[in-house]
């Protein structure tokens, strides 16, 4: 169960920050996928001046992959938003996770996975001069907020510039709301996170 922090508060306080202070700061999102990040790249355009991140090794099979980041791509295309892929690399996912196997959903395997797209991001984040990194992932009503906020501000720590956006994106019917998007811009929506472990 995830504690009582609200992070979609601090995450409020931050762009209240940034409205007052009438400036864009940019922002390196990872995504998982075109439905999450509908919901959540629309609410942050608003505010900042967004790049998404497809970097998803953990997705099986390669046709999937291909699948999901072609209608990513399709999405931020229609939303004028710009995209960075860093290609299909399933076996990094696999060394990661090693032992990890028959972990049960959202367990330790899934720590792992957050763990090596966040990191990522933020590398990415640091080399690219971004002011934020932030995922998408905390929209999803399966994905521990918590965990992935932890894990976001324990990459921050390798940073000296870029800082960690805090997120609940599911709060405010946000999951709700990259429903209803999906639907509109047509979206195809899995029906398992992406690994094989969570296909099973």
């Amino acid at each position: 169960m995830e504690n009582k922090k609200n992070y979609q508060l601090e995450l409020d306080r931050i762009i209240k920050d940034i409205t007052d202070s009438h400036r864009v700061p940019t922002l390196l999102l990872h995504s998982c996928c075109g439905p999450c990040s509908s919901y959540v790249v629309t609410y942050l355009m608003k505010y900042f001046d967004v790049t998404v991140l497809y970097y998803n090794p953990s997705i099986y099979p390669e046709e999937e992959y291909i699948h999901r980041y072609e209608e990513q791509k399709r999405l931020l295309h229609e939303l004028g938003i710009p995209l960075k892929e860093i290609g299909y690399d399933h076996e990094s996912y696999l060394k990661c996770v090693k032992g990890l196997e028959s972990e049960t959903e959202g367990g330790g395997r899934c720590r792992v996975c957050f763990e090596q797209r966040i990191r990522k991001t933020a590398e990415l984040a640091e080399e690219g001069g971004f002011d934020y990194f932030c995922t998408t992932l905390t929209v999803s009503p399966h994905k521990n907020a918590r965990i992935i906020n932890e894990v976001g501000m324990m990459a921050e720590a390798f940073c000296s510039k870029t800082r960690w956006l805090p997120s609940d994106f599911k709060k405010r019917e946000g999951y709700k709301k990259s429903v209803e998007l999906s639907a509109e811009y047509g979206l195809y929506r899995q029906d398992y996170c992406g690994c094989e472990y969570s296909k099973r």
